[in-house]
């Protein structure tokens, strides 16, 4: 790719017309066999493509041009985020391109952002989340991982939980109680580890389908510089709310909800339920269920395009994106009949598919990012004006 592409000012273009360009980039691009994955790879079979996407800067659209992103607007972001899922692109280890990258560009030092931000684009620093701790999860505010100063470093001793791909990171940004005489949220810094230190103890943790994406992560006295903290001491509550943007909206993206209903057409087409007029009632009424959650997606990510701004009211849009999911997956397991019950690829009438992973894998959409019932709580408190 030359450097005129690279340099290219994306922005003069309408969305229509990046949008063709994306989609042209990512179908020549993506590899074949890493195309619509039932599962999260490993960092070692993503690498390439990582890479591939550095080095024609297409790897951080949210970036500013001069830390080496595409320099996007929110329009355009929308647009490449789309086209990416659109064309089966595997994630990435993404937590560094789209979490702590961005928070060091608006909220770190210039020599935060001289180390960290190149290494994260060459690929050479990888990224996980040190948030949930045991019996932190919803309520993170009660976490317990403690970091105690002692010279120009934090010595930090605790265990995270549901961290995910762990094991393939090098590096993990993370809340650390430094203050235990405030009120919970104000005793909390926002800190940056390196991983490849003794002390630090990571174990993956097998999911019901099998897979181990998720992990655990044990401090044993493990050392970062105070040069390697986010904001002020006992900030990081309000350091870790500025990384939100883009994951409210995205937690409520149908994307899920549609690639969910493509296996289950493919099914119905494979098995013959696709005649059975009862199926066919149930298939409509999800199809109508994804259409509707789809619509509500637009209408917030229009607000974005067009630079305004929401409140509490998104979270109705992850609590309706997740239990549409369920919905379609739950529909696919039972028009599977006894196949629905089995692991793995299945042969339905010649066609190959998974159909327990994903039913199993969207029971916990509900959960992250804020468990429905914590969602329900937030609209009903926030948003309709209901009594606690």
């Amino acid at each position: 790719m030359s450097d005129h592409f690279t340099s290219r000012d994306w922005n003069a273009l309408d969305d229509d017309e990046f949008r063709h360009i994306a989609a042209a980039f990512f179908e020549q691009h993506v590899p074949r066999h890493l195309r619509h994955l039932s599962r999260r790879p490993r960092w070692a079979e993503v690498r390439d493509w990582y890479l591939t996407l550095s080095g024609h800067g297409w790897l951080v659209p949210n970036w500013p041009k001069e830390w080496g992103g595409m320099g996007l607007t929110q329009s355009k972001i929308l647009v490449y985020l789309e086209e990416l899922e659109r064309s089966g692109a595997p994630r990435v280890m993404d937590q560094g391109l789209m979490n702590i990258g961005p928070l060091l560009i608006a909220r770190g030092t210039d020599e935060q952002r001289r180390r960290f931000l190149p290494k994260i684009l060459s690929g050479e620093h990888t990224w996980c989340q040190g948030y949930s701790e045991p019996n932190a999860g919803s309520d993170l505010a009660s976490l317990r991982t403690e970091a105690r100063i002692e010279g120009d470093e934090f010595v930090i001793n605790g265990q995270k939980i549901w961290t995910s791909v762990a094991f393939d990171a090098t590096h993990m940004f993370a809340l650390v109680r430094t203050d235990k005489t405030v009120k919970k949220q104000a005793g909390i810094s926002f800190v940056m580890i390196d991983m490849r230190q003794s002390g630090v103890t990571v174990r993956p943790i097998r999911n019901i389908a099998g897979h181990e994406e998720l992990c655990e992560v044990f401090l044993d006295n493990v050392r970062t510089p105070v040069a390697n903290m986010v904001g002020e001491l006992n900030d990081g509550w309000n350091v870790a709310k500025a990384l939100l943007g883009f994951e409210r909206i995205w937690s409520g993206s149908p994307r899920q909800s549609m690639l969910a209903l493509l296996r289950l057409q493919k099914l119905a087409q494979a098995s013959g339920k696709v005649h059975d007029p009862v199926f066919a009632d149930k298939f409509a009424q999800v199809t109508m269920d994804v259409l509707d959650s789809a619509a509500a997606y637009e209408r917030f990510a229009l607000i974005m395009r067009t630079g305004g701004s929401f409140g509490f009211e998104v979270s109705m849009l992850k609590i309706w994106a997740t239990e549409t999911c369920q919905r379609v997956t739950e529909l696919m397991v039972d028009a599977a009949g006894d196949l629905g019950a089995l692991s793995g690829d299945v042969d339905v009438d010649g066609e190959e598919m998974d159909i327990l992973y994903p039913f199993l894998e969207c029971r916990a959409f509900t959960i992250y990012g804020g468990s429905s019932q914590v969602q329900r709580n937030i609209v009903s408190k926030n948003v309709l004006d209901l009594p606690s």
